[in-house]
């Protein structure tokens, strides 16, 4: 089956005072059209995609093209939504920096204060902020846990609240795959008395009018990409790409990802869940999967909801701004420069700006990171989405795609927003 080639990619003039960008550009805007249909045509290319930049709080870029469904033929179209892993991450994010706005939530307040059981194993005096840098020493479940458990919720919150740190909480840091939405989440339900999935469908979503789900409902079903996987590459060409994107030495990174990402290795296992979600293939493309609430793993949404999302953390969109300036520079603040990773072997050091930036919640630009300047931040996800927002440029940032590329060098949101770099100028 042939892949359908980009064929709506109309460069556009749009009176200024227009908020409407109907599968296209502004003027000036047009390099962004050229990166995406670039995508489609490189090696491996893309099955379907879509892209959307925020300005000042109005789109200026709207695009989507290709598949929804290669197997069946199904175009990808304006409504296609399409689940997003990590980039869910800074949804769950935003939610909570909305209840420290409100004075509601104290990051630095024990975890206690609003979730008292979760004080044993000596976590009683572990603050809330090092949930959301992933300083916690929580990053799996001992377990064990079903997919069924998994999806409830509550026996996820149960084995955190008797789990150990497997570090003294505040000196290491490691990427929380999926406890982060666990953990982050429980404390937005206690003190909103709304689970993380309703608490951004009614004070995120449903006031910007998203298309974007933590939880989605079955009549939103026929919306929903199906998911496609680039070829697997060897482990000398994932080194390859991880020398590309850091700028470090070729025996520091091998030793790096030999120390992290063995198998059996804390970052390794930090998606099974205790066991839950050990096989990707039996739970990724359920139905079970897609209604429940994982909120660092499976928000489905649009391009247009991510840039829009993003963009009302920095400036106003049709009336609704998410968050101030000063909490938008508080959360901002890198975390992970100040502890060790776990798990590298004595006498490695790895700069965090070239391994792991990450603020309270989300992760900051760094080069050659997929953002468009200094002060941008967001949250990448597996398989190749992204969602960001730079507050200098007062820029919102979405791409989603159904090509799932796990490539550390992985150019097609890269290429895209060095395109909207360039037309910022």
């Amino acid at each position: 089956m042939t892949l359908r080639q980009p064929s709506m990619l109309a460069v556009m003039s749009i009176p200024p005072t227009t908020n409407q960008v109907e599968n296209g550009v502004e003027h000036g805007w047009g390099k962004v059209a050229d990166a995406f249909r670039a995508n489609f045509k490189a090696n491996p290319g893309e099955v379907g995609a879509a892209c959307s930049v925020y300005v000042g709080g109005r789109p200026v870029v709207n695009l989507w093209d290709g598949l929804a469904d290669r197997e069946a033929n199904r175009p990808w179209r304006n409504d296609t939504i399409v689940q997003v892993a990590s980039t869910t991450k800074g949804a769950t994010a935003i939610c909570a920096h909305m209840l420290a706005q409100r004075g509601e939530l104290d990051l630095d307040a024990p975890v206690v204060r609003y979730w008292p059981e979760f004080g044993a194993n000596g976590k009683d005096r572990l603050p809330v902020r090092w949930l959301l840098s992933h300083q916690a020493g929580l990053p799996i479940v001992d377990g064990p846990l079903t997919f069924e458990q998994a999806c409830a919720w509550h026996p996820v919150i149960r084995a955190l609240e008797a789990q150990k740190p497997l570090w003294q909480p505040g000196t290491e840091h490691v990427y929380h795959s999926m406890t982060f939405g666990f953990l982050v989440g429980e404390v937005v339900r206690r003190i909103s008395g709304k689970s993380l999935g309703t608490f951004f469908a009614d004070e995120v979503a449903r006031p910007l009018g998203l298309s974007a789900w933590m939880g989605l409902s079955e009549n939103q079903e026929h919306r929903v990409a199906r998911l496609h996987y680039a070829a697997p590459f060897s482990m000398e060409e994932l080194l390859a790409g991880m020398i590309q994107v850091t700028g470090l030495d070729a025996d520091t990174v091998t030793a790096w990802v030999n120390a992290i990402w063995a198998p059996g290795s804390v970052q390794a296992r930090a998606g099974e869940l205790g066991g839950a979600l050990d096989n990707t293939s039996d739970y990724s493309t359920t139905r079970a999967w897609r209604a429940a609430e994982f909120p660092a793993a499976n928000m489905l949404a649009d391009a247009q909801s991510l840039a829009r999302m993003y963009a009302a953390t920095v400036s106003d969109v049709d009336g609704v701004r998410l968050l101030n300036p000063a909490t938008v520079e508080r959360m901002t603040v890198v975390q992970t420069d100040k502890t060790r990773m776990h798990g590298l072997p004595p006498g490695l050091t790895i700069p965090a700006d070239r391994s792991f930036y990450m603020s309270l919640g989300f992760w900051r630009a760094c080069p050659p990171g997929p953002m468009v300047g200094p002060g941008s931040f967001g949250h990448p996800g597996s398989g190749g989405s992204i969602g960001f927002a730079d507050p200098d440029a007062g820029v919102g940032f979405g791409y989603v795609t159904n090509l799932w590329s796990f490539r550390p060098d992985d150019p097609r949101a890269s290429s895209l927003a060095e395109a909207v770099r360039s037309c910022l100028g």
